[in-house]
């Protein structure tokens, strides 16, 4: 009896531990641009700039940012970023991810999709977590989706 009810406390405890936390809405993520700096046949590496909208009344300070991006559908890279930053209450923000792949074969799809014409604009798809320096709260998930214009630095 003294287990069954010292578990039920604990079960109650833990309940009211979490409905204490905040409440977050998930921030919208959109990619901006993409572009490739720099490739060869073992890598290419991208700069991806990213635009995030903060739809809560308190800022959201980031720590860091996992993720997995598709263009045209395919898996084309994943990772995370430990950059941190600050969003405002009910503000925006944009910030660069550094990407690096090694997979010659989307490369070599997502280029022959895009034609020999003039097409650089692509299909995305963003999704991951943001990790959060928020109490009672580790990780937000999201998920963005679009097109955006792929350019070649010069």
């Amino acid at each position: 009896m003294k287990l069954r009810l010292c578990s039920l406390l604990a079960i109650v405890l833990l309940s009211a531990c979490s409905a204490l936390g905040p409440k977050l809405e998930t921030p919208r993520l959109s990619l901006i641009s993409a572009s490739l700096v720099s490739a060869d046949v073992f890598s290419q590496q991208f700069n991806v700039r990213v635009h995030v909208a903060n739809p809560n009344d308190r800022e959201l300070p980031i720590k860091g940012i996992d993720y997995q991006l598709f263009l045209e559908g395919d898996s084309f890279a994943e990772g995370v970023s430990n950059a941190p930053f600050v969003i405002p209450a009910l503000g925006e923000k944009e910030f660069d991810l550094s990407l690096r792949t090694n997979f010659v074969s989307s490369i070599g799809r997502l280029m022959s999709r895009l034609g020999t014409g003039n097409r650089n604009q692509v299909r995305y798809e963003l999704t991951g977590k943001v990790f959060v320096d928020i109490p009672m709260v580790r990780a937000i998930p999201f998920a963005a989706s679009g097109t955006v214009n792929l350019t070649l630095q010069k």
